[in-house]
């Protein structure tokens, strides 16, 4: 070809002759470092993978290509890659930096000291201070968060690994604490998703298996649980996390099914002394323990200790706020106890969880307790039963009528005066509702007296006491000052 040729393709001399593997690298880790500086990274890792099969004894492009990684969030390459930049060449300063901050991200605080000591070494002094300030603030974090998890402090261990992650995003061993800790506080859906997330990228990760397996447990799902620390244990037959919770898992198990059992023969002693026993093997499992606390609760219930069946329900509530059987039964409990505010509040709060007819008929007539509860309780004032007659209520009216009159304590002091005056006054208010058949209806279903303008609290016990006596004197009635019953008195009461 002519030279007049050569010009007219606008061709160099150089253009023409073979370019060499280190001039073909270069331009590509040149079109590399370009598309780096614009952020396309996966185009500028490209380039420098070329590179590297180009020249693949040049540090350099080891060092772009692990930056790449690093960019991409991909810091297991990015270290191997920081790794064999410095194999290849030993005074590679920054890949040494490159490899401490690789290590930094994957929570590899040895490695990342390693690293930064060469660093520092080569460098200086102020070399890679950034990643000598991060790797002193995850070992503090590491260091708190073991003290905080020796005491049982998962909310701290937690709030630790979050700051953790700040500096070590790759961090798996991080992350599983983490899951771990949310285990221990109930939080397991969050838990597994980690340790889901963990097991997609290694399946045969034992720490992840381990927290799967935990979650399950504290779900109550004992079979599935047992297969994860099963194949915990064939993995690393020494994982002691596995071996002591697969350990109470199984106890666990045992004594609420020998409880339950019990229960079923009527063995309520037995059952009680046995779902207690169960209740101190794991304090962190609080699904179980909430259905162990409702279980004693029902035993509690069955030996009459009301008051201890409301404890326990109060207990596993504490476990399991939305527990609507434990719920049920304090409400229950609490209304027998007499405490019937307390039965309110567990009704509403049960009608909130689940609107049905059931629940709103119980926290109706719960209401209606309440307000029977505030007002003069005439049954117990006559003692009488509920179901009394008209007979009963008028023989205990003459009875308490006599023993209470006021011409019977005349002598008596003045507070003791005023004590029978009003006694006096409730017998005649009782006996003016009870025996009439249309108040004593309205009294019995808790509805209020005086809105049919009967003026209940106004009675005048001796307009009471004179019409019940109307008809002579009392053949029982035996006044030690000579008075008669139904003549004339005047006395006013407050």
């Amino acid at each position: 070809m002519a030279a007049s040729e050569v010009a007219d393709l606008d061709l160099t001399i150089d253009d023409l002759v073979p370019k060499t593997p280190e001039k073909l690298a270069e331009e590509k880790k040149e079109s590399g470092n370009h598309l780096y500086k614009f952020k396309n990274y996966k185009g500028a890792l490209a380039m420098y993978e070329e590179s590297i099969k180009l020249c693949p004894e040049n540090a350099a492009y080891y060092g772009n290509r692990s930056a790449c990684y690093m960019m991409l969030g991909m810091y297991k390459k990015a270290v191997e890659d920081a790794q064999k930049a410095v194999a290849l060449d030993a005074t590679f300063t920054k890949g040494y930096i490159r490899m401490a901050k690789c290590c930094i991200a994957l929570g590899d605080l040895s490695g990342a000291e390693q690293a930064i000591t060469r660093a520092t070494e080569l460098g200086g002094a102020d070399c890679a201070l950034n990643e000598k300030r991060a790797l002193e603030s995850l070992r503090r974090l590491h260091e708190d968060a073991q003290n905080a998890m020796e005491a049982n402090d998962h909310r701290r261990v937690v709030f630790c690994m979050d700051r953790c992650l700040e500096y070590s995003p790759s961090s798996s061993r991080a992350k599983l604490i983490k899951a771990e800790c949310l285990a221990m506080l109930g939080r397991c859906q969050e838990a597994q998703e980690i340790a889901n997330d963990s097991l997609r990228f290694d399946s045969f990760d034992t720490e992840a298996i381990y927290v799967r397996g935990l979650c399950l447990y504290f779900e109550d799902k004992d079979e599935q649980a047992f297969k994860h620390f099963q194949q915990v244990l064939r993995l690393a037959p020494d994982h002691r996390k596995a071996i002591e919770t697969y350990k109470k898992a199984k106890l666990l198990k045992q004594k609420k099914e020998e409880g339950n059992e019990a229960f079923k023969m009527g063995q309520w002693q037995q059952a009680l002394h046995l779902y207690n026993e169960a209740l101190t093997i794991d304090k962190n499992n609080r699904k179980v323990n909430a259905k162990l606390y409702f279980n004693k609760a029902t035993v509690c219930a069955k030996l009459n200790q009301t008051r201890e069946a409301a404890d326990a329900c109060t207990a596993a509530l504490e476990l399991d706020e939305n527990y609507v059987k434990a719920l049920l039964r304090r409400a229950k409990c609490y209304t027998e106890l007499g405490e019937f505010e307390e039965a309110v509040k567990d009704y509403e709060r049960l009608y909130k969880i689940d609107k049905t007819k059931e629940n709103k008929q119980l926290l109706h007539e719960a209401k209606i307790a309440l307000k029977k509860s505030k007002r003069k309780d005439y049954y117990k004032i006559l003692g009488i039963e509920k179901t009394a007659s008209d007979d009963d209520i008028k023989k205990a009216y003459r009875k308490r009528a006599l023993v209470h009159h006021p011409d019977r304590h005349a002598n008596a002091s003045d507070n003791e005066r005023r004590e029978q005056e009003k006694r006096f006054k409730d017998v005649g208010e009782a006996y003016g509702v009870l025996s009439d058949p249309k108040k004593r209806a309205r009294y019995d279903h808790g509805q209020d007296l005086d809105d049919d303008g009967s003026g209940v609290g106004d009675l005048d016990p001796n307009v009471v006491y004179q019409t019940f006596f109307r008809g002579g004197v009392d053949p029982q009635f035996n006044f030690s000052h000579g008075g008669f019953p139904g003549h004339g008195f005047s006395f006013q009461f407050g």
